[in-house]
Order: structure tokens, then sequence, then C-alpha cells
């Protein structure tokens, strides 16, 4: 048995009561959840200072290559330009230049995008850590319909996250760094304001993403239902389209390609929420 399994096999057995030990407590739980954070907490700081001690591949390779014509998406977006022919697809075709107005900026921002990379590439093992601490508390057939929750949760999360990236950052970047009220106003972008766009908007993706797994656990415990989704399916595409108003740039080409993936994941979360209520149906009439 890996170490693991093992871990987890006793905290099933504490949470679960078996022994002699009998349920857990408020303050036992509360211990049992500390132990959970502080290991997802030692693994993104692992990713962390992997993170910062590559400099210079995660601010020219990653961070500020969304604003070169080179990046993958500005070049595939002048092709498609090409295609349809338009310029109006021909974003970040302009150099963009940062600059920094504090001593201390540039240090705190490698800090901090280092701490950003390590919750990113440790999600997995933080989506473990979650899950390992519910698992316990669920019944044998709960934990079989829920099986690959963490593997479907991650990569639901990093596909927001590459969505939010490669689509969402490079045509707000185009649109806010060359938007103007005047001639006479010079924009220059501070380095600050920039990664906090990149990052924000990535963010904001990957967890939009994750609308299925809310509605997988707001169905289970009763709060949501695939009838209440459907009828309120106008409302929720309004509020869809105005969520891609927020994080896109006002041009209506944007907002239909963030709004695209918004509304299949609606749609596969009814599907979802309609299968969890089923599910519970069916074990309320066996029993």
């Amino acid at each position: 048995m890996s170490e693991a399994d093992n871990r987890e096999e006793q905290s099933t057995k504490r949470r679960r009561g078996k022994g002699q030990q009998g349920e857990m407590s408020f303050l036992e739980h509360l211990e049992e959840l500390r132990w959970h954070i502080i290991r997802a907490v030692l693994v993104v700081m692992v990713f962390a200072v992997a993170a910062f001690m590559l400099k210079d591949f995660i601010f020219t390779e990653i961070i500020f290559k969304p604003k070169t014509p080179e990046f993958w998406s500005n070049r595939m977006m002048a092709k498609l330009g090409e295609l349809v022919g338009t310029d109006a697809l021909n974003i970040n075709q302009h150099p963009l230049k940062l600059i920094s107005l504090k001593m201390a900026d540039q240090f705190m921002l490698h800090f901090t995008v280092a701490i950003i990379a390590g919750l990113i590439l440790a999600s997995p093992y933080v989506f473990y850590e979650i899950w390992s601490f519910i698992k316990p508390a669920l019944y044998d057939k709960e934990k079989k319909h829920a099986s690959g929750a963490v593997f479907v949760t991650s990569m639901l999360f990093l596909t927001g996250i590459l969505f939010g990236y490669f689509v969402i950052v490079p045509l707000s970047i185009d649109f806010l760094s060359t938007y103007s009220v005047s001639a006479e106003v010079e924009n220059q972008i501070n380095m600050r304001s920039y990664i906090g766009t990149v990052t924000s908007i990535t963010f904001a993706s990957g967890f939009i993403f994750l609308l299925p797994i809310f509605s997988f656990f707001l169905s289970k415990v009763g709060i949501l239902t695939p009838g209440f989704m459907k009828s309120y399916r106008r409302h929720a595409y309004v509020l869809l389209l105005l969520v891609a108003a927020i994080i896109t740039p006002p041009d209506i080409f944007s907002q239909i390609m963030v709004a695209i993936p918004l509304v299949f994941l609606y749609e596969a979360s009814i599907l979802i929420s309609a299968f969890v209520v089923k599910k519970r149906e069916k074990l309320a009439r066996e029993s």
C-alpha cells in the first residue's frame, strides 16, 4: 500500500469513527483540515520556488508573450483575418513597452507571479487534498459515482486557464493597450497593471470552467435541479453574455468567442444536474 493510500485509509477511519475513537469532534475535523491545507500549501510553495528560479522563461515566454506578434494566438488570428479578408483580427502587431514605477515593483511582481504559477501548477494536487478531506464523509455509492472527480476538476480548471490565456488575454491586451480617449494622451502601461490583467483574466476563466463541478455538488445537496436551470435558461444566457462582456474587450467577436464555451458549460451543467437528481431518486426508491 502506498503512503498516500495509507494516509487516506487512516483519515477515513478517523472520520468514520471506526475502532475505539468514535466520531470526530468539530476540533478534530479542523485538525484534519489543517493538515490537508498544510500539505497543499507545501506543494504550491515547491512549484512556486521552481517558477521563481525560472524567471526568464516565466516572464519572457509566458507572461509577456501574449503582447507580441509572435504569440501563437496572435499569429492564428492574423491568418484568420487573411482568410476572411479583414485587418480587424490583426491583434498585438505593434510593440507594447511596459514601465515600472516603483523600485520594489519588479521584485514583488516576480514573487507574486511565482506564487500564481505555483497555484496553477499545483492545482491538481490541491484538488486532490480537497477531495481527500471530503471523500471519507461520503457513502460507498457516492464515492463510486464521484470517482474521477479530481481528474475532471483539474482538467476543467486547466482548460479554463488555457482558454483564458490563449483567447481572452491577447484580445484584451490588444483592445486595452490601443484604446485612447484622445490623441493627446499617450498610453504608458505599468507592468503591475499588465500582469494584473493577465492573471485575473486567466484565473477568472479557470474558475468559470468549473461551472459543471459546482452544478454537481449543488445538485447533490438538493439546492440545484435541472428543471430550475432549464426554466431560467434565458436568464442564464443573458448573465453569461454579461460575464463575457466583462472579461473581454467590448467587441462582438470577442464576446461571442467567450460566450460560446460558457453556454456549452451551462448546458453540460444541466445534464450533470439531471444525472445527479436521477441517481438520488433511484437510491431513494431502493431504500
